[in-house]
């Protein structure tokens, strides 16, 4: 096999194989319209910014209807976003985001590919995008999954001619798309890319308009849209059952945690594309117009064709298998090709059709969940040939590292083969984790220095069997990924990936650990074992101003599995720090530094996130007066652990829970990020959360945006939110009114609690306020006018009422110490 295509085979064999939940069983209604899409050749790409930003619907179009390879690369994760199904934050949320497009894809028919940019936060003008993100390494990520998915046609999202009319990310992606299709076909560009690939000029470029760029549906209604390129994406597929609307709308719900469930639609429906680069259509309904989409476009291909074409006319709906031994001659005829890249994609899609047509089933379980590298399991092999057509099982091979086990076993109709052998797994065996977090990387950018892994999408499993098939004579490979079932007594069969693990993780139960005086703290460690006897020392790693006590704890761990906590007494210097804590285990001298996230959601794969155990520790002056506080959760945050941190008892309440009576048990009432957004039920408490307000009470409401709200107003009196924010977090900060209790009571605030801040400074703040709030702050982006909707303070009645843009839910998790302080003032007003 030629050398430029190995890196292009490597990503097919990891996308193609990849099993994270029960196999799928196709009806042989699904099998037709696979038969429909191997005997198209022609490919799109899908280019925008974040998930979420993909159009379903086009997607879906033209991987159903027009049967074309469609893959959507998204140049970020979504990291920088907000959760509205659980706290997961930042790097977390992305491994979440990389899912919901994993499983959004497998319902709309396309694949999915990232580049290593990382979201890190709203930004407005490309300009800035640019300069945080690594320009030339975004680019070179494009131009790399241009030349190995290799599109005849790419599609923009967002319009390269109107900087600052959106998010600068978006903006960006279009942007940055103009400048790979010309580089992606320059042999000079990033020659080393060219080891594992080739060149590749795309045909065309489009920008994929909507209503949004026309200013709203009316006027998108009155435009003259002549000149744009017409599809009409209302399709209804009987064999499938569904309109391609209703497709789309299954897949974009799949965005879970961004909370873009959408209700399927039926009837005519169309998308309008703008041609960017490349050759003008005579067929203005056709993106492929003049592009040779058939087998003939390859060497050898055309009799490829006539024969799928016969295929495809005599399938029988009732009898698929009787299109198997056709298929296995087709296969045949694939393997002969000189073309790379369409033998390597044809080969896969003609693989599993010919197991789906013959019903042949196929898989490989491990007896356990996870194994370290090096350990011994055991592996349950099942085939099963449930057709009439003679098969036999050639032989059988786990890799990496194993050799191939010769079997030679008849498949006979409907009489499964099962067999578990026992395999010692390879000691450089990579653990499970997702490959793009494995080395720390910048607030811009995620490090992967193994340039065949960019691109990819989701964690890289390595443990695999080959299952060697000869059908009608000819040997066909069938690969699968080694999961782990088991028998839920209420879910029935249940998958899970396997995971490869350390011998040994380790978590500092509390992420932020705040020092207020000079006592000695108590500091939790908790170890989990990864195998049997799992014995060793355990040392908690702080600069030395830190003391700490012991220097090690011994640790012996009788079963993998098991867990322990051990306990650490930490004493702070004199001087406001913060500082980085680390957990380090040693077993037999080996260092072992990670913790295991494990984050489990009903719609997408469970998956083994590996980090580095760290927590931020810091020794602040903040004082605190109140001691009990009523948080009202809204979209998700971690908001109420810090607040624990900083002393206060914190009680997390519903909106039934809320009565005139339960409220007077409290000093303040928090209420979380979006909870105007998110809960419904606050419109029937709002006059009882204001009355608290009247008689004394204190309300501080952090962000909601400018979507549906609950209430009319979310204050006692009227104030506007809008889209307002400071994304630099770094932006200097002014005192509006010095002598506001906030910025004095019980801590002194200054510029410097402003600083070391994350990600951004604070979102969807008002522009408009009645003259009861008071504003404490003001900042502004470079080149913008101050805003001074970030923080509002009104006296009403007896009490205090507070509205808040600042991000006080990214602020405190990350150990931020001035939010520390400005908080405690918040709550503390009036008292």
């Amino acid at each position: 096999m030629k050398p430029a295509y190995k890196a292009l085979i490597y990503i097919f064999l990891i996308i193609g194989s990849i099993c994270h939940a029960q196999p799928h069983k196709p009806t042989s209604s699904e099998i037709y319209h696979k038969l429909k899409k191997l005997n198209f050749l022609g490919s799109v790409l899908y280019i925008a910014a974040h998930p979420d930003d993909e159009n379903t619907r086009l997607i879906s179009y033209l991987s159903n209807d027009v049967h074309a390879r469609t893959g959507y690369l998204a140049l970020t994760r979504g990291d920088g976003g907000q959760n509205l199904i659980g706290n997961e934050l930042r790097e977390l949320l992305g491994v979440i985001r990389t899912q919901e497009l994993i499983e959004a894809r497998k319902i709309d028919g396309g694949e999915q590919f990232f580049s290593r940019a990382n979201d890190f936060g709203y930004s407005k003008l490309p300009d800035e995008t640019l300069k945080i993100w690594n320009k030339d390494e975004v680019l070179q990520d494009m131009v790399w999954v241009i030349r190995t998915f290799k599109p005849d046609v790419v599609i923009t999202r967002f319009d390269h001619r109107t900087p600052g009319s959106t998010h600068g990310h978006h903006t960006s992606s279009a942007m940055l798309t103009q400048e790979a299709y010309t580089l992606a076909n320059d042999p000079d560009y990033e020659r080393s890319q060219l080891q594992y690939t080739s060149v590749w000029q795309p045909q065309r470029v489009f920008f994929n308009l909507s209503w949004w760029f026309f200013g709203g549906k009316e006027n998108f209604e009155k435009a003259d849209k002549s000149k744009y390129i017409h599809l009409s994406t209302g399709t209804y597929y009987p064999l499938l059952g569904e309109s391609n609307q209703e497709i789309a709308a299954l897949s974009r719900s799949r965005h879970k945690s961004q909370g873009f469930g959408v209700t399927g639609e039926r009837g005519d429906d169309m998308e309008y594309l703008e041609l960017i680069k490349g050759n003008d259509l005579k067929d203005r309904e056709n993106i492929f117009d003049g592009i040779n989409t058939s087998w003939s476009r390859v060497k050898g291909g055309t009799a490829i064709g006539l024969a799928i074409d016969k295929i495809t006319e005599q399938f029988d709906l009732a009898n698929p298998a009787a299109s198997v031994t056709a298929l296995a001659a087709v296969y045949k005829q694939i393997q002969a090709l000189d073309d790379e890249y369409w033998k390597e994609v044809k080969t896969n899609e003609i693989t599993d059709i010919i197991a789906n047509c013959a019903g042949l089933y196929i898989e490989a379980v491990a007896e356990q969940q996870s194994a370290t590298p090096g350990s011994n399991i055991n592996i349950k092999c099942e085939a099963i040939n449930r057709s009439n057509i003679p098969m036999k099982l050639v032989t059988l091979q786990l890799n990496p590292g194993n050799k191939a086990v010769d079997k030679n076993i008849d498949l006979k109709n409907n009489v499964g083969y099962y067999e578990t052998f026992a395999a010692q797994l390879p000691q450089n065996l990579n653990y499970t984790s997702p490959y793009w977090l494995t080395k720390e990387g910048t607030s811009g950018m995620y490090k992967v220095s193994d340039q065949q892994k960019i691109g990819i999408a989701d964690i890289i499993r390595q443990l695999k069997v080959n299952f060697q098939v000869n059908i009608s004579g000819i040997n066909i490979p069938f690969e699968r990924t080694v999961a782990y079932k088991y028998n839920d007594p209420v879910q029935g069969e249940t998958y899970q990936p396997f995971d490869i693990i350390p011998a040994v993780t380790t978590q500092i139960l509390n992420k932020v650990e705040l020092f207020t005086d000079d006592k000695t703290r108590l500091i939790n460690v908790k170890i989990k074992s990864g195998i049997n006897n799992c014995t060793g020392k355990l040392k908690l790693d702080l600069p030395k101003s830190w003391t700490i006590s012991p220097e090690y704890i011994d640790f012996d761990l009788p079963t993998k599995g098991s867990e322990s906590i051990v306990t650490f007494e930490v004493t702070p210097p004199p001087a406001p720090q913060e500082a980085t804590a680390k957990s380090l285990a040693y077993i037999d001298g080996k260092e072992y530094d990670r913790e295991q996230e494990i984050i489990a959601y009903p719609h997408i794969a469970s998956q083994q996130v590996l980090l580095p155990s760290i927590a931020k520790f810091a020794k602040v002056d903040l004082k605190i007066k109140g001691q009990k506080i009523a948080y009202i959760m809204g979209a998700g945050d971690n908001v109420p652990q810090s607040l624990q941190q900083m002393g206060y008892e914190v009680s997390l309440l519903v909106p039934e829970s809320i009565s005139a009576e339960t409220l007077k048990a409290f000093d303040a009432v928090v209420m979380g990020i979006r909870a105007y957004n998110v809960l419904d039920g606050l419109a029937y408490k709002q006059q009882i959360l204001l009355n608290y307000v009247y008689n004394g009470g204190t309300m501080l409401v952090q962000y909601n945006t400018t979507g549906m709200l609950s209430v009319k107003d979310v204050g006692p009196y009227p104030l506007r939110i809008s889209r307002d924010r400071v994304t630099d977090e770094d932006a200097k900060i002014k005192f509006i009114n010095p002598d506001s209790p906030l910025l004095n009571y019980p801590n002194k605030i200054t510029e410097n609690d402003f600083k070391g801040w994350v990600q951004e400074q604070g979102l969807y703040y008002p522009d408009e306020w009645d003259k009861h709030y008071e504003p404490v702050l003001s900042s502004a982006d470079s080149g913008e006018k101050a805003k001074k909707g970030s923080l509002l303070v009104a006296h009403y009645g007896k009490g205090y009422y507070i509205y808040t843009g600042l991000s006080f839910f990214r602020e405190l998790p990350a150990g931020v110490s001035g939010a520390y302080r400005l908080m405690a003032n918040l709550i503390a007003v009036g008292k």
